[in-house]
């Protein structure tokens, strides 16, 4: 089934653009990027970003960086490079030539604090760190002169000339811009744009003992690249006046030209059941509460590649949910519901036993096979239709039988008849329990002329159909029910702790029994499994012939019910 991508929706990002481009503002380019420190996996979050900035990139005949802000190397290496780079491309985007590192320009940015000291508007500060937060005031009273902010030019230049040599410890000295220290945006008051740090960089080695700051260093990058509009989340609103400051006063001094990138800010993504901060992902894996990053309950990239959702889903997600300059909550629902919908388009239909219980057909020839037949997809006959064995012993769900049915229960129950899916329809005639009263057995008999597809199947009418498995041809395989890490819409809210909230059942290992066609599934191939939901084979444990299946959602979403309910 093929689906026309439909036209990008207005946003008030777009409504920019266009009139940038209408005025002829850097000739009509539009150049984005994505700029990532590796300092960690993608999140969920990351993928808005991306589709954005990659989106308008696209839709504009333009150009999105990827781009490594890495400017701290105490906290960066080169494994979150490599996936950062593999979540990317999976999420269907290629930055093509414009593959950067922040570290490619720390000469330049080297050479642009100079200018900065040189033309009075920076200074190398000596204060500690907690007499700097001290001096720097409130959001009610303002800052006050750092007693070495009037060191000469001179006096500047050779103290940070010394720091890049390495004749300082951490923490001596930080280059400081001279800008208002009585500003009422305290981002503006002196901001530090260097510091000390005897590290080993991942991409530059032991070339430098100082490194800049993001901010400092984030629209220098902007510069140098070119970018037109650089988009980032509205945490970064108050930072944007630096911004400006800064790549204003290095055109004045000749780095760049006119017009300069402009920053343009919009609303992270808030997602409840989820946490996105980093600190809290390091933590859920270095204290083992999960089973890596890419374990299938994280809100990781790879987390959720293994869970098994698809880029195809995220674009939904991402055109639903749209652009905004307000922050807002998105339930996490909304995100499961696109994920659905994109693998009911997808997604081949195979048949699953998840809580397996014998069905016996006690008037069926011992030893007889014969084959049945399933659509590949009931929207797409196109598909086709697979050969589905059957036998006289098959394997239904536990919850298909009830001796004592309730009103309303139209399974197998002593008497009642049902149709066993594709197939025959069965009468039950009886059960086996065994010494501690667990149902081990159902007992039937079939109906020879009411096999599904032939003629005058439908003569005998029932309400009930049901799903099996042949016990003969069944594969047995592990099947992980994954469902949501937190069991709050926001967690930590009520105590503080956000592992106070973690979902003691957010998955469950069983062995279930498939329909052999499922032996063949190849790693990170989804299904719908009929009647439980979508599940996709693992793309790290499955083997060849023998997959292990991770569920990615349910056929209906479970947690809104229980919401009203509670």
């Amino acid at each position: 089934m093929s689906h026309a991508t439909p036209a990008p929706a207005a946003n008030f990002i777009r409504n920019l653009i266009d009139e940038h481009r209408a005025a002829g503002k850097w000739d009509g380019r539009v150049e984005t990027r994505f700029p990532p420190e590796p300092n960690g996996y993608l999140h969920l979050g990351h993928a808005k970003s991306i589709f954005l900035n990659f989106g308008l990139a696209r839709d504009y005949g333009g150009a999105c960086h990827l781009r490594f802000d890495d400017t701290n190397p105490e906290k960066e290496s080169q494994e979150y490079v490599d996936a950062i780079k593999e979540s990317v491309k999976w999420l269907g985007f290629d930055w093509g030539p414009h593959l950067y590192f922040a570290s490619d320009y720390f000469d330049t940015m080297y050479a642009c604090a100079e200018y900065l000291i040189q033309a009075g508007l920076a200074y190398v500060d000596s204060l500690s760190a907690d007499e700097m937060r001290e001096y720097r005031g409130t959001l009610t009273e303002p800052g006050r002169d750092s007693p070495y902010r009037n060191r000469s030019v001179e006096e500047n230049l050779d103290l940070f000339r010394r720091m890049k040599a390495g004749e300082f410890p951490d923490g001596a000295h930080v280059l400081r811009a001279r800008i208002d220290m009585a500003s009422p945006n305290l981002n503006l008051r002196d901001p530090a744009i260097y510091r000390i740090k005897h590290a080993t960089h991942h991409n530059t080695g032991d070339k430098w003992c100082i490194y800049p700051m993001y901010t400092y260093a984030h629209p220098i990058e902007d510069a140098i690249e070119h970018i037109t509009h650089s988009i980032c989340t509205l945490e970064f609103e108050d930072q944007r006046p630096f911004y400006d400051w800064l790549l204003d006063k290095l055109a004045i001094g000749g780095f760049f030209s006119r017009p300069l990138p402009q920053q343009i800010e919009f609303a992270r993504l808030n997602l409840t059941y989820v946490v996105l901060s980093k600190r809290k992902l390091i933590q859920l894996v270095e204290e083992k509460h999960v089973a890596g990053w890419d374990d299938p309950r994280m809100p990781t990239l790879v987390g959720a590649r293994r869970r098994g959702y698809t880029p195809e889903g995220f674009r939904r997600f991402t055109d639903q949910i749209g652009v905004s300059k307000s922050d807002g909550w998105i339930d996490y629902s909304v995100f499961e519901a696109c994920q659905r919908d994109a693998l009911n388009d997808t997604a081949l239909r195979r048949i699953a036993v998840l809580d397996p219980v014998k069905l016996i057909i006690d008037n069926y020839p011992e030893g007889q096979t014969e084959d049945c037949f399933a659509p590949n997809h009931p929207q797409q006959p196109e598909l086709g239709k697979r050969a589905v064995p059957f036998s006289r012993e098959l394997w239904i769900e536990r919850e298909d039988f009830e001796e004592t049915p309730p009103k309303g229960y139209f399974r197998l129950y002593p008497g009642n008849s049902v149709r066993l899916r594709y197939g025959y329809v069965v009468t039950c005639t009886g059960f086996e329990r065994d010494a501690d009263g667990t149902l081990t057995a159902v007992h039937c008999e079939y109906l020879p002329d009411t096999k599904s597809g032939t003629p005058g199947a439908d003569a005998v009418k029932v309400k009930g159909n049901i799903h099996w498995v042949s016990a003969a041809h069944a594969y047995e395989a592990e099947v992980r029910l994954y469902d949501r890490l937190f069991r709050t819409a926001q967690p930590g809210q009520e105590t503080g702790n956000f592992l106070d909230d973690l979902n003691a059942d957010s998955v469950k290992v069983i062995r279930a029994q498939l329909e052999p066609a499922l032996k063949d599934a190849a790693p990170e191939q989804s299904f719908q499994f009929e009647r439980h939901g979508y599940f996709v084979a693992d793309r790290v444990d499955s083997k060849p012939g023998a997959p292990v299946f991770n569920r990615t959602v349910t056929l209906k979403d479970s947690w809104t019910k229980a919401e009203k309910q509670a």
